[in-house]
């Protein structure tokens, strides 16, 4: 949303000026999926879809949310923050983002905000991300005397615990962390361990990059997602009888993973695998990136989403329509699902001037499969969260 009308909202809902406005972009994952929380490796793009929150402080604790997409308000304490159940379950990102900032001894000020966004609800573009590094932005910013002493490594992980542990959601770091840190035109190249990045130069030239949702909603807290972190766990318990020191798949080569593998069952053996070869998979895309060569990252894109696919099991029908669709245009060079599965969105790497025809080709012929209309995005490689005074909007 444009700043000066989610002003104009915030001036209507609650008769005064906004002090600040934040917005915090969705992302979408070129590859490395279902890494993050496996301490691996990601390599994310902020696109230019956002959360937005205007904001203003209160003399009080109390903190009052407007989701203007919604609707709806919710209004609590910053003394008594409780998860909230059925149709305002949206507030519980910022509220968990508070509660962690308090733990944190971040002293926060009540506050009164309106949120807004175009970052699609439960595509894979990590919309839950957006409005939680926004929320964490205004708490910081909206008091006059509120000291920031977070680094974006660290707030994205405070996000990422309100997310873990109040949502109840295990995601990992990585839709925080380029929500943050993203920046124009470059990839963000994560180490999911340690939080070291690089931001990666992403020379696109001739190509675009176009995100196709493929309208399947999921709900990740009752979906598989959980199931598949333990699986990994799982593996990482049984190879430790061998590697005591391991913590987690990305200390595993291939090689060593396939020496003891047959002590797996059928099911974590793939997810193991899986994990494993999508690291790797994502050191020699940015190889490929510095090198300039997108063909065989479009190559390695591909093998990304067979292994989601076969593997680690978390496509679906819908999903795999819309990539094969994409495969069979000559002018696409890479297509996969992004995010965490079973509906959401795929990433296609298209030539610029065959874009139409793309869009062309899944408005006809994916509702002809799926009996759904798809939404699509051409999405342009966007800059991390930002601030601006409400003067300014």
């Amino acid at each position: 949303m444009k700043s000066s009308l989610i002003h104009q909202r915030f001036q209507h809902h609650f008769g005064s000026e906004a002090q600040l406005i934040v917005h915090a972009p969705g992302r979408v994952n070129l590859i490395g999926e279902h890494t993050d929380y496996n301490d691996g490796f990601v390599l994310p793009v902020a696109i230019d879809k956002y959360v937005s929150i205007a904001a203003r402080s209160r003399g009080d604790r109390r903190v009052v949310l407007h989701a203007l997409d919604f609707n709806q308000t919710c209004e609590f304490s910053l003394d008594d923050i409780r998860p909230s159940q059925g149709n305002d379950a949206w507030s519980n990102y910022p509220k968990g983002v508070a509660h962690f900032l308090q733990r944190a001894n971040q002293p926060i000020p009540g506050l009164e905000a309106v949120i807004s966004g175009d970052v699609p609800i439960a595509s894979g573009l990590s919309s839950s991300a957006a409005i939680e590094v926004a929320s964490a932005l205004a708490f910081l910013n909206v008091g006059p005397d509120t000291p920031f002493e977070m680094d974006g490594s660290e707030l994205a992980a405070l996000c990422q615990r309100a997310e873990n542990q109040f949502v109840g959601v295990n995601c990992g770091i990585m839709d925080q962390a380029i929500s943050l840190l993203g920046k124009a035109n470059h990839a963000l190249f994560l180490d999911c361990r340690t939080l070291d990045y690089e931001r990666v130069p992403l020379c696109l030239a001739d190509f675009s990059i176009v995100v196709c949702n493929t309208k399947v909603q999921r709900e990740l807290t009752s979906s598989e997602y959980n199931k598949r972190r333990a699986e990994c766990e799982k593996g990482v318990e049984h190879l430790r009888q061998w590697f005591p020191s391991i913590s987690a798949l990305r200390d595993v080569s291939l090689s060593d993973f396939r020496k003891y593998e047959d002590g797996l069952s059928l099911r974590t053996r793939k997810r193991c695998r899986y994990v494993i070869e999508e690291n790797e998979r994502v050191l020699r895309a940015v190889d490929a990136l510095k090198a300039g060569d997108l063909q065989v990252f479009g190559v390695l894109m591909n093998a990304s989403h067979i292994g989601l696919r076969d593997d680690y099991e978390v496509s679906c029908k819908e999903l795999d329509a819309m990539v094969e669709i994409a495969w069979a245009n000559k002018d696409v060079i890479g297509a996969r699902m992004t995010g965490a599965g079973f509906g959401g969105c795929t990433v296609n790497l298209v030539r610029r001037d065959a874009v139409e025809e793309l869009v062309d080709g899944i408005q006809t012929e994916y509702p002809q499969r799926t009996g759904i209309e798809p939404e699509i995005y051409v999405c342009n490689v966007g800059d991390g969260a930002f601030i601006e005074s409400s003067r300014n909007s």
